[in-house]
């Protein structure tokens, strides 16, 4: 196979050989012009790599391997790999999961999550789209599927049975409702799997405010944790029975903990002003910046948030905030929270930090992959 090559400044080095799988666009010395999902060789000095190219977005080429252009058999290993990297979760019977986490699992831009027996590819990219033929294999060769479905601008079904529109998966002994053919990421929030586990600890004899609750998760855990109440909020309508069902589906009673349909910035802003208390605040909003362009806007967004939300927290009680905004740094999101601590006369003592779930990895040398923040902080007065 001839290849085109692409010859990268020495500059770059360093970040290929420690692992990063992204070429952006300006790094490149030259005008490429390829169609997408053509494999390119990319060189910098002695080092070889092999990747595909896209023609539209920022990310140039993603570099796949250092030894040949992937085939079916390679996507095959990779896919195999992965999902014995994830025995622990099946052995805990849990049944949702990422199966395949893009450039942890070696193939970047491709996500596949795992309901059940259900999965769901989504590709981030035109380019890689050549590549989920061969990933339906993989993934039908590794675990005994019922059906497979792609999600990208739209839910369509590639191969077997389409899934039951009300299926049921199972997290830390919770069962849980899912719609994959409806909603935001591919059925469930996966990568705060662990943090909703933790956050259940905290949880006992608490009122509780969950924002941006989707249809639940955090809210389940509570609680199961023994919350006194728990007060949903989401601004999707639909979210609301599905969240009713989760807490009936487990043995608790929806009316003891309602749900209300509201955006979450206004809400909050009109409990602080009523002098409506919480012991205990949820925060895990969408992500908030596309780009590296929209980061301060995202800061600026993060911080009237929490602002409002610290203003809801009774003395002494706890915020759990997060952000899935990739352009964010945890430092900078650290940042962010003792501004807002300080504007709204508060302190934040920080308890406790962590990132997305373990079927979520990340190389060493990629932090555009550990995109989650997750902090648990006791609100006091300002000393």
């Amino acid at each position: 196979m001839s290849l085109h090559v692409i010859y990268l400044p020495r500059e770059l080095g360093k970040q290929i050989q420690q692992g990063h799988p992204w070429i952006y666009r300006d790094s490149l010395p030259e005008q490429v012009s390829l169609p997408s999902a053509t494999w390119v060789q990319v060189r910098c000095g002695k080092l070889v790599r092999y990747g595909l190219w896209d023609a539209q977005s920022p990310i140039a080429v993603r570099l796949f391997s250092s030894q040949q252009v992937p085939d079916g058999t390679w996507i095959a290993e990779r896919v195999r790999e992965a999902w014995e990297l994830r025995a622990p979760l099946r052995n805990q019977g849990i049944t949702a999961y990422r199966w395949v986490y893009g450039e942890g699992d070696g193939i970047p831009g491709v996500v596949v999550d795992l309901y059940a027996k259900y999965a769901v590819i989504e590709t981030y990219a035109d380019s890689v789209e050549t590549l989920v033929d061969w990933v339906v294999t993989a993934l039908r060769a590794c675990a005994p599927l019922r059906g497979i479905l792609l999600r990208r601008g739209g839910v369509r079904s590639l191969w077997g049975r389409e899934p039951p529109r009300d299926l049921i998966v199972e997290e830390h002994g919770l069962r849980m409702h899912v719609d994959l053919f409806a909603g935001q990421k591919t059925g469930l929030y996966l990568d705060q799997r662990e943090n909703r586990r933790y956050l259940e600890e905290w949880c006992a004899g608490r009122r509780i405010l969950n924002c941006f609750a989707y249809t639940g998760g955090f809210s389940l855990y509570a609680v199961r944790g023994g919350a006194d109440q728990v007060v949903s909020v989401d601004i999707a309508p639909q979210t609301a029975q599905v969240a009713r069902d989760n807490l009936s589906l487990n043995g608790f009673d929806p009316d003891r903990h309602p749900f209300v349909i509201e955006d979450c910035f206004k809400l909050l802003d009109t409990y602080a002003a009523q002098g409506e208390r919480f012991d205990l605040i949820i925060l895990d909003p969408p992500s908030l910046a596309r780009s590296k362009k929209s980061r301060h806007a995202a800061l600026r967004a993060y911080g009237r948030l929490n602002q409002a939300a610290m203003r809801c927290t009774l003395p002494g009680g706890l915020l759990a905030t997060a952000s899935c905004t990739s352009q964010v740094s945890p430092q900078a999101f650290r940042d962010m929270l003792g501004a807002a601590a300080a504007q709204v006369g508060r302190r934040m003592l920080i308890l406790h930090e962590a990132g997305q779930a373990m079927d979520h990895p990340v190389p060493a040398h990629f932090p555009e992959g550990r995109y989650l923040k997750f902090v648990l902080g006791k609100i006091e007065q300002a000393l």
